[in-house]
């Protein structure tokens, strides 16, 4: 009975794999089709080997940034653009255009009852998603949590996807993900297996991490991106006001690589923020502090969340900023199987 119930779900596991990999073929377009358009292989060779992977992707680049990868001319360039437009579709379309394409974001669940609902069913995809909060009020736990939920089928509020985490502060556990897995009924080796894993040192290393990864998501089903923390590296590497123009332009081209990776493969990101003490606040701001990165990271986070410490195990989400979602907090709390609903 029980190798039954087991076959029939693994059986439905498959079919919801292949639903997926139906409706993922309507996402994106391969680089490759621009050959049929009469582009050369090998100037197709060298955009690939640049990290662009789909003609989406493809028109998300200036022509200016286009022209500074070896081999590729101004005339090549323009030739490449207008084959990538007959093959995308990138002008306008209606309102009710953009309500079917929102059919495709996915929602991934928190683990907790009352933060999905905070977040009108989850951590969505085609989005960034901005936890900022002091050390210990949940971040990581979070990140932890979504790790194994994202690999969950799509009818248990899953992802039914592969996990990309980027790690800069040397906070990821794989022996966390064990009981996580063990909660939600899943095989912890095979989960561990689909997450790929990297750790960061300096910016360039960070971004150069984003740039490798389009290779693999044109590949395979991922359903998120993980960095902890977006900003720790950038506060290391520049240090005084002199160099903070230079920061946040090279922050706003990291978060920009960023929100083109969640909408080109319909991946959710979700990064950790850090805290700033803002002395200048005065005595009549109950929090004296703010999430870091300032106004650049701000405009770029589509949902912003802030996170803090309550009684106990107990921590508290609310939402800081949404396009779409009310301000509003929720508590949940963090036990040994990942993020759960608090209990009283």
């Amino acid at each position: 009975m029980l190798a039954a119930l087991k076959a029939e779900e693994a059986s439905q596991m498959q079919l919801v794999e292949r639903e997926e990999i139906d409706e993922d073929e309507d996402l994106f377009e391969a680089i490759d089709k621009l050959i049929a358009q009469g582009i050369n292989a090998g100037d197709v060779k060298k955009l690939q080997d640049a990290g662009i992977h789909t003609c989406n992707g493809l028109m998300m680049h200036t022509k200016k940034n286009l022209t500074g990868i070896k081999g590729l001319s101004e005339a090549k360039v323009e030739k490449i653009c207008e084959a990538a437009e007959k093959v995308v579709n990138f002008g306008y379309m209606t309102g009710s255009d953009a309500l079917l394409k929102r059919k495709s974001v996915v929602k991934i669940t928190t683990g907790c009852q009352a933060l999905d609902d905070l977040l009108g069913g989850g951590i969505e995809t085609s989005a960034i998603t901005e936890a900022f909060g002091e050390f210990r009020s949940g971040k990581t736990q979070l990140a932890h949590t979504l790790c194994v939920t994202t690999q969950l089928p799509t009818n248990m509020k899953g992802g039914n996807g592969k996990v990309a985490y980027i790690d800069t502060e040397g906070t990821f556990r794989p022996d966390r993900i064990v009981p996580i897995a063990e909660r939600f009924g899943m095989d912890p080796g095979a989960v561990l297996d689909n997450i790929i894993y990297a750790r960061a040192y300096t910016y360039e290393h960070q971004y150069n991490l984003l740039l490798g990864l389009a290779a693999k998501m044109s590949e395979e089903p991922f359903r998120i991106l993980i960095v902890d923390s977006v900003i720790a590296l950038f506060r290391v590497d520049f240090t005084g006001r002199g160099e903070l123009a230079d920061r946040q332009q090279k922050l706003a081209q990291m978060l920009s690589r960023l929100i083109k990776i969640a909408e080109e493969f319909n991946v959710a990101i979700y990064m950790t923020n850090q805290v700033i003490a803002d002395p200048g606040g005065g005595m009549f701001i109950s929090d004296p502090k703010k999430p870091a990165g300032g106004h650049v990271l701000a405009h770029a986070a589509t949902i912003r969340l802030s996170f803090r410490k309550g009684k106990g195990e107990q921590r508290v989400c609310k939402v800081f900023d949404a396009p779409n979602l009310p301000e509003a907090e929720a508590i949940f709390q963090i036990t040994s199987g990942g993020i759960a609903d608090a209990k009283d």
